[in-house]
């Protein structure tokens, strides 16, 4: 196979933030894929900041999906820290899941953090340890993403993911790349590389 046409088949790949950040924050991950010739598009999540519940958020993917997307075409998907909460509500909750062949989740809180106690802001309540919000996307549902190709990546030095240990799941596989600061998950080399290998993987067929 060509390297173009290696490139024509490939999923284009969408980018979802953090709280508080916006498309900005993946410039260095979307010009890196986009050099490797992938088409990669990003989101600002609205209000980025907490004041709305993830679940909320997750429609605005799902909206952006649909209206970008032909409904066949496959997509791959990358959650960022909250983005990475917000978009498995999306794959488990809104049926993200038949749309979307590839998920990487980078550094999410996933079984919450401690960081979370400090605002009583909805989407902010729903990334604590044991909020209802997760407890329910933790359920027996999680086991949807074995349907794909589903990668953790973290950092046992995350600050901002306390304990960093949250951010493992029970399912899919898992990365660890020992990057000092959280913000610096999106930007590190070693991510970028990690990244763009597992999207050149095979998906899962059944």
């Amino acid at each position: 196979m060509s390297v173009s046409s290696s490139i024509n088949q490939r999923n284009p790949v969408l980018l979802i933030h953090g709280i508080s950040d916006t498309v900005a924050k993946f410039n260095a991950m979307k010009r890196h894929l986009n050099q490797l010739g992938w088409e990669v598009h990003s989101i600002n999540l609205t209000p980025n900041t907490g004041w709305i519940g993830l679940d909320i958020l997750a429609k605005q993917i799902a909206e952006y999906i649909e209206t970008t997307f032909m409904s066949s075409q496959s997509i791959d998907l990358i959650g960022f820290s909250m983005g990475g909460l917000v978009t498995r509500y999306y794959l488990q909750r809104l049926g993200g899941i038949h749309r979307v062949q590839r998920y990487i989740s980078i550094s999410a809180p996933n079984y919450g953090t401690w960081m979370a106690y400090g605002l009583p802001l909805p989407g902010i309540i729903q990334m604590r340890p044991h909020s209802e919000f997760l407890q329910d996307l933790n359920d027996h549902s999680v086991n949807l993403l074995e349907k794909i190709n589903f990668t953790t990546i973290w950092t046992p030095y995350d600050l901002m993911i306390l304990p960093p240990q949250s951010s493992r799941m029970c399912v899919g596989q898992e990365i660890i790349v020992p990057v000092l600061v959280h913000a610096w998950m999106v930007t590190d080399t070693r991510v970028l590389k990690v990244v763009a290998d597992l999207l050149l993987e095979p998906v899962k067929s059944y």
